[in-house]
């Protein structure tokens, strides 16, 4: 899969080492391979089987195991990346002093891969000066340091010490190894939320799109250094600070929108959910019930297929990301319905994900599949929505974290 990163996640003995669970998850849906290294503190806390569970790999925890693979330098040196959570004040202690009495020790000392901590310990020893010394030192080195947060800890204590949730923890991981401004000069136009096609002034056909899929989209890639034009139909959530934002509420006004904003744009990303069909005629007064009987017939024309114009009429350096969402219940028939899709529009890339009653729409999580042209599966995705847009990103403009050599 594309952007796919090998990841250790270590593991050590704190309260908070069961949150980390949810570090592996989220790593693993997201489509990354992880590696576990847990030291025998950690394993008090959370056990062998549910780390092995999520991370689909067996759990490394002793110096001495796999001696004839060289296992205590070739984890790190095979790592992409590197993740501590939680890293204890000892851990810190010994990462700073570079202390390689065990298996996490030697697998961070022999690989040059980022590392990034997320501390978890009582107020008191956060605040010590031997921690805070510790951490300027792993700070100076480039070790990325996320949290920890205030908040309540073991027992009644609360305050500073708390380790960071997860999704805060993986973004920040993922932005270790992600170039700082790599879409910096990427004029970048997302179209999201739902169209809304006018029966009269007081209805309308509609969907229950909320535009979280792509104000998410939109909010990534400014971080990330684009400039983006978003052109929102009826969004449920806020757009980011940052963007050029049009207004488009059906979908001719959004047609027209695009058009207008595909010339200078180096990516389209069509993220909305756009009516397929609109009332032949509009009334200018409220229908009401006594006017139409027991019944009313409605009689409804195609919009303009706006996604195969933009592919139709892309230049060769722009690069035009459609969006399908399927009811599809199988797999393989999700996948069938999106490559039809594809080669049906003519874009690039196809992100396909599936859609019910209680998925896909409203939510802030999402699971999709990328499929580029030819429909080569590109990327497989799971998590929160921004999350998700990080690794669509990643997808189409080819930035994807590379290895570090």
């Amino acid at each position: 899969m594309t952007g796919s990163l090998n990841v250790v996640v270590g593991i050590t003995g704190g309260i908070a080492a069961y949150k980390a669970v949810g570090v592996i998850r989220s790593f693993v849906l997201a489509g990354h391979r992880v590696q576990v290294v847990a030291t025998q503190g950690a394993l008090r806390f959370v056990g062998r089987p549910t780390l092995e569970a999520i991370s689909r790999n067996p759990v490394h925890t002793e110096l001495y195991e796999g001696v004839a693979e060289v296992r205590h330098v070739a984890i790190g040196q095979a790592a992409d990346l590197i993740v501590i959570a939680p890293a204890t004040a000892n851990t810190i202690a010994r990462l700073a002093s570079g202390l390689a009495d065990d298996l996490l020790g030697n697998t961070v000392l022999a690989s040059t891969a980022p590392v990034v901590i997320a501390p978890a310990m009582h107020t008191e020893m956060w605040q010590n000066p031997a921690t805070q010394a510790n951490i300027a030192t792993l700070r100076s080195r480039g070790v990325t340091v996320v949290g920890p947060a205030s908040g309540q800890l073991t027992g009644t204590d609360s305050g500073p010490g708390r380790m960071e949730e997860p999704e805060t923890i993986v973004q920040a991981a993922l932005a270790a190894v992600r170039p700082a401004g790599d879409l910096t000069g990427t004029r970048i136009v997302i179209t999201a939320g739902g169209t809304r096609e006018a029966l009269d002034p007081v209805r309308f056909l509609g969907n229950r799109s909320s535009g979280k899929q792509g104000v998410a989209l939109a909010t990534a890639a400014v971080r990330r250094g684009a400039s983006v034009t978003l052109i929102a139909s009826h969004l449920d959530v806020t757009p980011p600070d940052g963007v050029t934002l049009v207004s488009a509420p059906s979908a001719t006004e959004l047609q027209h929108a695009v058009t207008d904003a595909a010339g200078a744009a180096d990516i389209i990303i069509m993220a909305a959910a756009v009516s397929d069909y609109r009332p032949a005629e509009v009334r200018d007064t409220k229908i009401k019930k006594g006017d139409t009987g027991n019944e009313l017939t409605l009689r409804l024309v195609q919009n303009p297929d706006i996604l195969a114009g933009l592919a139709a009429s892309a230049r060769p350096d722009q690069v035009i990301v459609g969006f399908a969402a399927e009811t599809a219940p199988a797999e393989d028939e999700l996948l069938a319905l999106g490559r039809a899709k594809l080669e049906r529009k003519g874009c690039d890339f196809l992100v396909v994900n599936r859609v019910g009653w209680n998925e896909g729409f409203a939510l802030d999580t999402n699971t999709v599949v990328v499929l580029a042209r030819g429909g080569k599966l590109a990327l497989e995705a799971s998590g929160s929505k921004l999350e998700v847009a990080d690794r669509i990103l990643d997808a189409v403009t080819g930035h994807v974290p590379a290895p570090v050599a």
